[in-house]
């Protein structure tokens, strides 16, 4: 795949290793450019909106918390200021991400992984909270990643996940998209020289849930929402989950 490559939501995000390899050489790409684009992309909300989630999470002495799709390591920094005293695992798909994140790294209860949201290998009910910023969206599959979210928390432990967010109803669904596909197209020109190179965003919401669809998926597998709140007109949602007994 080259900086040239055009989404398409059908062919690359209905079958899971497809997904999988496709989001892998996309965030490989974007890397070295990640943290200077993805303000611009939330009208420089996006730091702000993950304050908000971390601070909105419950008030543990030691909590053991895993970010999930970590990136560069936004949240996982946040979480062990929030947590001094707790233990945070970040976990990639994308070396060249967790590179960074090593690299930004101060904090010596952060570890970053290279782990797979669907499959981690970790221990099951290990974790007091996950977390996730535009993770969901980027699973290979988003129910088996569901189903190892509930089985890597404790019972009535929590997830909070910040992503882009579909409308139920079609037309504001379509309208967003839209204006989503505008801007990442005038964020990728600038960054990658090319309008196109960023319309991974646009393909994968396409290809994910609307919001009805997505509580639905969550209560199959046994994660209540228990709070919510959209940004930017419902273009992007914030999503407070708990893990039923």
């Amino acid at each position: 795949m080259n900086r040239h490559f055009q989404f398409d939501a059908r062919a690359d995000f209905a079958d899971p290793q497809r997904k999988q390899r496709v989001t892998r050489e996309v965030f490989a790409l974007i890397a070295p450019a990640y943290d200077r684009f993805t303000p611009g992309l939330s009208l420089f909300r996006d730091q702000a909106w993950k304050r908000e989630m971390v601070r909105r999470l419950p008030p543990l002495a030691a909590p053991a918390c895993l970010d999930l799709a970590c990136g560069t390591g936004d949240i996982a920094f946040l979480l062990a200021s929030r947590y001094p005293d707790g233990k945070i695992i970040g976990a990639d798909v994308t070396e060249a991400m967790l590179e960074i994140a090593r690299r930004r790294s101060r904090c010596a209860n952060v570890e970053f992984r290279n782990l797979d949201m669907v499959r981690t290998g970790l221990p099951s009910a290990g974790f007091d909270i996950i977390t996730g910023g535009y993770a969901l969206r980027n699973a290979p599959d988003l129910d088996a990643a569901l189903a190892e979210i509930h089985r890597l928390l404790k019972p009535g432990g929590v997830a909070v996940f910040l992503d882009f967010s579909n409308s139920s109803r079609p037309m504001l669904r379509r309208l967003n998209q839209f204006l989503l596909h505008i801007w990442s197209g005038a964020w990728g020109f600038l960054f990658f020289g090319n309008p196109k190179f960023l319309t991974y965003i646009t393909a994968s919401l396409a290809a994910f849930p609307d919001r009805i669809e997505l509580r639905r998926r969550f209560a199959a597998h046994g994660l209540e929402v228990t709070a919510s709140r959209l940004h930017l007109a419902g273009i992007l949602e914030t999503i407070f989950l708990k893990k039923q007994s």
